[in-house]
């Protein structure tokens, strides 16, 4: 393994960590759909999830975590206007 492909597989297992934790704070209602820690996380781990991914050549699940980064950065972004 190369350390290149090690630095990709590094960076998707931070992005499943980072998504699992998340999910797993939001159900145990420790974090709040709305809550700007929840949706950063979603978002930086769906970065984590395009760069391997990419790298991995799976458009598919490049194109799902273009969409869940984008809803997470609308979040962010709505929640910033209503604090406004």
């Amino acid at each position: 393994m190369t350390g290149e492909r090690l630095a990709i597989d590094i960076i998707g297992w931070v992005g499943t960590a980072t998504i699992l934790g998340a999910y797993l704070l939001l159900s145990t209602g420790r974090l709040t759909g709305q809550s700007r820690a929840y949706q950063w996380a979603n978002v930086v781990g769906a970065v984590c999830f395009i760069i391997n991914c990419t790298y991995l050549g799976a458009f598919p699940s490049v194109a799902l975590n273009v969409a869940w980064a984008a809803i997470g950065l609308y979040t962010l972004w709505t929640i910033a206007r209503r604090a406004a």
